[in-house]
């Protein structure tokens, strides 16, 4: 099928790839000329793993412009996966949807050929079904429904794992104006996942509301496995490892997002969970469970910053390694390795930073607060405790090279199980030193 992608950032340039790595004909469109550039070059616009080896393999079935007209007008769907940024209320702006619909409807106007328009970027419920299906109606002069069809198709991904996320989905969330409409996107996924992912079809507002739904769950898991490591941090020889572990094997619970380590941070989880605090309000219900969910997430990284000082001498410096919100992306955004670095170091601590990706972006928030190291062994050469916040594999050295020093190591992650060394889990209360 010939395709088009509106927007070619961190989501938009790996869903072009992956859709063109599968035989389709796919235009990607961006506003930013760099962007646009990168894909006519054969580059990755955005650091993501296997994404520079899926665009090489796609070639010459993926390309990028600028114009609308091209990208459009002989497509027989778009995938619209443009920003939608969080408002001071906690919903999401739809500014950008609204002017990529429109410029789409504007093309669709004189086309007179059959397409769906594909709303991938999150958005509040309602919003398809509302201000999106008006605005495309009134650019392109069609009834949704009757020469044009909409969807709305949110991605469940993680950064870093992008495109693994895309190609073996747990599932496709599908909603739809019209049965014609889902049709045609879910018959592209079908060309495109390899693992015969289950289709959930519904219209467009509960499709809506499913995805913060089903993010804002996964915050609560992550909250209240945190809810249970504090306590067993307080009983002697509490484990909160042993606790969870046991209520995963529960069939009813399940053992996924539930470790007692920091709190959840990145692009989705803390602004999906906002959101639906903000729909239950529009809605008229109390949203204890969310605004409990950003309550425990939001000490987290004061709770570290204690356990880390009852453990350093007076003029001891802290090493904390990790500052992207998870390992194999160079994002920072609600990092609790920013956080606990910003929570050391305004309290009067020597803090040295370090990420194998991330440390310029990190260095954007943190600035000369902290000392920022280039390298794993620059960022330990002086600290007397050192703070996994992040689960990234490279830190797996950290014993060899701490080898014969007295240092603490905070091990958030579980990473060096088992590994010789003063090393301290949170969330147990059991062999602390």
């Amino acid at each position: 099928m010939k395709l088009c992608v509106i927007g070619l950032g961190k989501l938009g340039s790996p869903l072009a790839a992956v859709l063109a790595s599968k035989g389709h004909e796919v235009t990607g469109i961006d506003l930013d000329p760099a962007m646009v550039a990168a894909i006519r070059d054969g580059r990755a616009p955005v650091a993501e793993p296997g994404l520079q080896a899926l665009i090489d393999s796609a070639r010459p079935r993926l390309k990028a412009t600028s114009s609308w007209e091209e990208a459009v007008a002989g497509a027989e769907a778009s995938f619209v996966i443009v920003p939608t940024p969080s408002q001071d209320d906690g919903g999401f702006s739809n500014e950008y949807v609204l002017d990529a619909v429109t410029r789409i409807g504007a093309v669709l106007r004189s086309s007179g050929r059959y397409h769906v328009v594909n709303i991938t970027s999150t958005v509040m419920p309602g919003s398809c079904d509302g201000p999106i299906r008006a605005a495309l109606e009134r650019a392109c002069g069609l009834a949704v429904g009757d020469g044009v069809g909409l969807c709305y198709n949110p991605e469940f991904i993680a950064l870093g794992t992008v495109i693994r996320d895309m190609l073996r989905p747990d599932m496709i969330l599908l909603g739809q104006s019209d049965a014609k409409a889902g049709d045609v996107i879910e018959s592209i996924y079908r060309s495109t996942t390899e693992n015969a992912p289950p289709v959930q079809r519904m219209n467009l507002v509960n499709a809506e509301t499913a995805k913060i739904a089903l993010n804002a769950y996964v915050t609560m898991r992550i909250s209240f496995a945190n809810f249970v490591a504090e306590i067993c941090e307080r009983l002697p020889g509490g484990n909160s490892d042993a606790v969870l572990a046991a209520l995963g094997k529960d069939s009813r619970i399940g053992g996924k997002y539930l470790k007692g380590a920091l709190g959840y941070g990145g692009p989705c989880f803390p602004r999906d969970n906002a959101a639906i605090a903000r729909l239950a309000r529009l809605a008229g219900v109390e949203a204890d469970l969310p605004l409990a969910t950003d309550a425990v997430n939001r000490r987290q990284a004061a709770r570290l910053a204690a356990q880390v000082r009852q453990h350093l001498a007076p003029g001891g410096a802290v090493a904390v390694l990790g500052l992207a919100y998870k390992p194999d992306t160079p994002v920072v955004e609600e990092s609790q390795g920013i956080l606990l670095a910003r929570e050391l170091a305004g309290g009067g601590i020597a803090v040295t930073v370090h990420d194998p990706l991330a440390l310029e972006n990190a260095r954007r928030l943190l600035g000369e607060s902290v000392r920022h190291a280039a390298s794993l062994e620059e960022a330990v050469a002086g600290a007397s405790v050192v703070v996994v916040a992040t689960p990234d594999p490279a830190f797996r050295a950290l014993p060899h090279l701490l080898a014969g020093r007295d240092v603490v190591i905070f091990d958030c992650w579980r990473l060096l199980a088992g590994a010789p060394g003063r090393i301290v889990s949170v969330g147990v209360n059991e062999g602390r030193i």
